[in-house]
């Protein structure tokens, strides 16, 4: 059997992954950053492959990065509840939840022990594919959140999490040096996209009353979350929700390609889905409202 890392990386870089910040996942574990540093770098050493792309007062998941930290935190998950079980007891029950990579690095795991502080009493299981799963075919999953387009299925009840802000962003750097004086120049600029994303360069271009000439200079990327941290390493420019780049709006990786005199798009992008038989479920009635009354739900851009 392969030698499993040591307890103490894994759990420090969880916490720099759920929290974006090697600063931060030491404020939460009581460590120093370098301790922090130390600990994930050994993780990395183990398994020969980067977890983090570093940047500037943060750090951003690779896709090896993602796939470890949607397994630790279901495993986590598992070993909050054995130690709630250790304490009084209460009726135990699991929910599986399943939803893109990126909706799970980005946004689900940053939130998920808010969830479990407050339902001790979940099992919670996530899962993650890029594609859509249907419920009717996947009885083992619960709770769908979809992306994209609403998904249409007799017997499947759909909850939206509301309009989000799709908006171009890039590095302060970039975007310095494309929109320096007068309009930006949009014909030098390397355009980033998501291949999955429903909202395409030419609808932005549509939006902002620019002619577009089917001309993506940049490389697109099969997730979200990549798009992001291309733009932050100043690929390019990214075509990308807010909901996966507000970290980084905030932290300021990321700024909004020509400030204000180009818009966004508002659109309705993800959707919490569960059998219509399941309406009075009380584990998803528990995860539904906590999900969708979460602050980001409807996100506008702040940076």
């Amino acid at each position: 059997m392969p030698k499993m890392p040591s307890l103490h990386a894994l759990r420090a870089f969880e916490a720099a992954a759920r929290l974006g910040s090697f600063a931060r996942a030491g404020q939460e574990l009581h460590l120093t950053p370098s301790a922090i540093s130390h600990q994930v770098r050994a993780l990395e050493k183990h398994f020969g492959r980067s977890m983090f792309i570093r940047a500037t007062r943060m750090v951003i998941l690779t896709p090896e990065g993602e796939r470890l930290l949607a397994a630790l935190s279901q495993a986590f998950a598992i070993i909050h509840s054995a130690c709630v079980e250790l304490g009084p007891q209460t009726e135990k029950s699991d929910l599986s939840v399943h939803c893109t990579p990126s909706f799970a690095a980005k946004w689900l795991s940053p939130r998920l022990p808010g969830f479990l502080a407050k339902e001790p009493a979940i099992n919670i299981r996530i899962s993650t594919s890029a594609e859509y799963v249907d419920l009717r075919q996947h009885k083992d999953i619960d709770v769908v959140i979809a992306y994209g387009t609403a998904p249409v299925a007799a017997g499947i009840t759909i909850r939206s999490f509301g309009e989000e802000e799709i908006v171009a962003l890039c590095s302060p750097n970039y975007d310095a040096a494309n929109c320096s004086v007068g309009a930006p120049d949009l014909e030098r600029v390397n355009l980033l996209e998501s291949t999955f994303s429903p909202v395409r360069w030419s609808d932005w271009f549509a939006a902002n009353n620019l002619p577009f000439t089917n001309r993506i200079a940049g490389p697109a990327f099969d997730r979200g979350s990549l798009v992001v941290a291309a733009a932050v390493q100043g690929m390019g420019v990214a075509l990308e929700t807010l909901r996966f780049a507000q970290t980084e709006v905030d932290a300021g990786s990321l700024v909004r390609f020509g400030g204000s005199r180009l818009v966004g798009i508002k659109r309705e992008m993800h959707y919490l889905c569960y059998r219509a038989r399941d309406e009075n479920d009380k584990n998803i009635q528990r995860f539904r409202d906590w999900a969708l009354s979460e602050p980001d739900s409807d996100l506008a851009f702040r940076g």
